[in-house]
């Protein structure tokens, strides 16, 4: 067992190129991981507890019903509402209630890298290196498939219906076709594609877009089963795209995939404003990518000067846009 642990435990934050929302119905998706996402370590203390960085969050898992603050005064955490702070203390409780009951108290800091709630797979990364670094402390391993299912009960915290391409992105790295159920395809990918990455500036709940897409395929199934199955052909081709490097034909789906993303009413005013500030600047196409409602857009160019020009226009939305390769590996 370590006594303390200073290496840094990650997850990887992911985009998705093609299939979000359908994959929640059984539909394929091709994710990419970003070599940015979370990062924890974890020590033995007094009490469990987290710290959460960039937001300075305190969480402790005493006998009190709500996260405490940095005063430790039982109330919700700051900043940020007390309902993320309980979703939060209930995830943590739940990655901790799996290791033996004699194992020393631990306290964890972590850090996220991407913006939480913008559709990069924030939690799901945050969960990955969260549970690694409690892992690495009791001197513990599990295997992929054991991380995959333990982000998952995280995951399910904060979003309810998670479709798990998240959390398997999270834990693997990389390029990969995802369905639910199956194990991740690895697809291999010659010709990094040159991506930005811009935010909104607003954070959507996912759970939020889930259930709306629910209920229109709810009231209108046949619609719905259509738009999903042009999104799984969309997969399929992007796939092919990308292991060409064929990025023309991949732009060309990514603006395709965007207008039936627009049909499931899963776009916003500022993505579609992203989207067209990055076409205006030489990119081959551009969509959200997450569950949307707000959080990100991503687009790609012909190469890496023209992703740079890309950026720079979008960074006039949001500074911090950037530009990423073709996924992070483990």
């Amino acid at each position: 067992m370590a006594e303390g642990c200073t290496e840094p435990h990650i997850g990887h934050g992911k985009i998705i190129l093609f299939g979000e929302h359908a994959v929640v119905h059984g539909c394929p998706a091709l994710a990419m991981a970003l070599p940015r996402g979370a990062s924890a370590r974890a020590s033995v203390a007094t009490e469990d507890r987290l710290h959460l960085m960039p937001f300075d969050t305190h969480v402790r898992l005493s006998g009190d019903a709500q996260p405490k603050n940095a005063a430790g005064d039982g109330s919700a955490e700051q900043p940020g509402p007390s309902e993320h702070g309980a979703k939060l203390r209930a995830a943590l409780a739940d990655a901790l209630a799996e290791t033996p009951r004699d194992r020393p108290k631990l306290a964890i800091e972590a850090e996220l890298h991407v913006p939480a709630g913008a559709g990069l797979g924030a939690s799901a990364a945050l969960s990955v290196a969260v549970i690694r670094a409690i892992d690495a402390a009791l001197g513990r391993a599990r295997s992929d498939p054991d991380m995959v299912a333990a982000s998952l009960r995280w995951e399910r915290a904060f979003h309810g219906n998670p479709s798990g391409v998240d959390s398997a992105m999270a834990t693997h790295g990389g390029v990969a076709l995802y369905r639910k159920g199956e194990p991740l395809a690895q697809v291999p990918v010659v010709t990094p594609p040159p991506l930005i990455v811009a935010y909104s500036g607003h954070a959507p709940s996912t759970k939020a877009m889930v259930d709306s897409v629910a209920r229109q395929l709810e009231r209108d199934p046949e619609r719905i089963r259509g738009t999903f199955e042009g999104i799984e052909a969309i997969v399929n081709n992007g796939r092919t795209a990308l292991e060409l490097g064929d990025f023309r034909r991949l732009g060309q789906l990514m603006t395709l995939n965007q207008q039936l993303l627009n049909t499931l009413l899963l776009s916003t005013t500022q993505l579609e404003v992203l989207c067209r500030a990055a076409m205006d600047a030489g990119a081959l196409g551009a969509k959200l990518t997450g569950g949307g409602g707000g959080g990100c857009m991503i687009a790609v160019c012909e190469d890496w000067d023209a992703a740079e020009r890309v950026r720079a226009r979008l960074s006039e939305f949001d500074p911090d846009a950037f530009v990423v390769g073709a996924g992070a590996t483990p």
